[in-house]
């Protein structure tokens, strides 16, 4: 009997035009509900506040970047490295997982829902149920991904400072936003990747592009993920959650769509959800998890504008209007004396406690660096075989500006 043979499916991506599907394995793994959750999920959380076209979701990022996994291995091969069939279908496996924990707007909302579990853990615990469900087929881009296999450099594909994760989300986030400051040379970057003592490095000549890519994601932080606006509104959605979760904590009857409930009514520690003890019904914390994403959140964001409570109400009236509450930036922490000052004259102002005015009135943080000298370095490779961190190499960047932390405090209030 002849053998079947797959037909190739192919999307059609705004970013990168045509590009092929995965077969196999990894289409296995697109099509699992969990993966397709991704499509429910927006990549920049509430950005499109700010940016009208960020909309796009953790499920394009996550195509985007596995094609550019692919584009990666079939350039370090031409260079004479061999990757195998199976390494290949691993690192897929591995660059289409590498989201599948994150939750419903993503970062805007992480420790939010389960409080000091970051999506790092939750992917790793999906990753090892998807494992069981797949007969153990995983095990290879577990390893990869965890960066327990001998060959490195695979690891260094799927997390680094140069991975394909950075490079679609960088070109996706700017393409979609509109932030030219975004655009980088992704095609450019892959050609120049080589490997040496099982690192990879950036061939001499693309030395150039690596300088954009920095500058780029500096700027990005700044004028997208951690816009003032876009802080702001995060924040109130955050504040949102937590009015909620206490008003349900107390007693009082609050709507909320049932896996979501689950999880505003259970503190669980990281080894509580990977254990995948059954939690409710038939299904563990990891499968309840899985049930959620943007629409459980805006759902009850707009119901609870109707709460009786006032201050979950106004919270959510106000971000459903945008009448977002102002927001001061500077350099250094804002004084306690003032912080009480504005969140008693808020209280007075609004008929509320202080208590309920610290839900209007409270200060954070935003943190920011472009290159972590301290992480694995991104090497340029130059033509007699030396290699140089790009800290040294670059003779036009200050790599001591981009690898500085940057910490900026805000102060939220609101408006007159």
């Amino acid at each position: 009997m002849a053998e079947k043979t797959i037909k190739q499916k192919i999307l059609n991506d705004p970013v990168y035009g045509f590009i092929d599907m995965p077969v196999g394995l990894n289409m296995e793994i697109v099509e699992h509900p969990w993966f397709q959750r991704l499509r429910h999920i927006r990549q920049l959380g509430l950005t499109f506040m700010v940016y009208p076209g960020a909309i796009h979701t953790r499920f394009q990022h996550t195509i985007g970047a596995y094609h550019l996994i692919k584009q990666a291995v079939a350039e370090i091969r031409s260079k004479g490295w061999d990757i195998s069939r199976e390494e290949e279908e691993a690192l897929g496996s591995a660059i289409l997982l590498h989201d599948i924990g994150h939750g419903p707007f993503s970062h805007a909302l992480e420790f939010s829902l389960l409080e000091g579990i970051s999506h790092e853990v939750i992917s790793q615990a999906i990753m090892h149920t998807l494992n069981k469900k797949f007969d153990g087929k995983l095990d290879l881009a577990i390893r990869i991904f965890q960066n327990k296999y001998r060959r490195k450099f695979l690891h260094q594909l799927i997390s680094s400072q140069l991975d394909v994760d950075r490079l679609d989300y960088l070109k996706r986030d700017s393409f979609f936003s509109g932030v030219s400051e975004g655009v980088i040379g992704t095609e450019r970057i892959i050609k120049m990747l080589d490997v040496r003592n099982d690192k990879l490095v950036i061939e001499a000549k693309g030395i150039y592009s690596i300088e954009k890519f920095l500058i780029a994601r500096r700027l990005m932080y700044w004028q997208v993920y951690l816009h003032k606006t876009v802080l702001v509104a995060e924040q109130m959605l955050i504040q949102i959650i937590r009015r909620a979760r206490q008003l349900i904590l107390s007693g009082r009857k609050v709507f909320v769509t049932p896996a979501l409930g689950y999880f505003m009514t259970h503190r669980l520690t990281p080894g509580e959800f990977v254990s995948a003890k059954v939690v409710s019904g038939k299904k563990t914390a990891i499968d309840l998890f899985n049930e959620i994403d943007d629409n459980d959140i805006l759902t009850c964001v707009k119901v609870w504008q109707s709460s009786d409570d006032r201050v979950l109400s106004q919270l959510c009236t106000m971000l459903m209007e945008r009448r977002l509450l102002k927001i001061e930036m500077q350099r250094g922490p804002f004084g306690a004396k003032a912080v009480q000052k504005k969140r008693k004259e808020v209280a007075a102002k609004m008929k509320m406690s202080n208590e309920e005015a610290a839900y209007f009135v409270f200060t954070e943080t935003a943190t920011n660096n472009a290159y972590n000298r301290d992480d694995e370095r991104i090497n340029i490779l130059y033509k007699n075989g030396k290699l140089q961190d790009i800290a040294e190499a670059s003779d036009m960047l200050n790599l001591s500006v981009l690898s500085k932390n940057v910490v900026k405090y805000f102060f939220c209030y609101p408006k007159e």
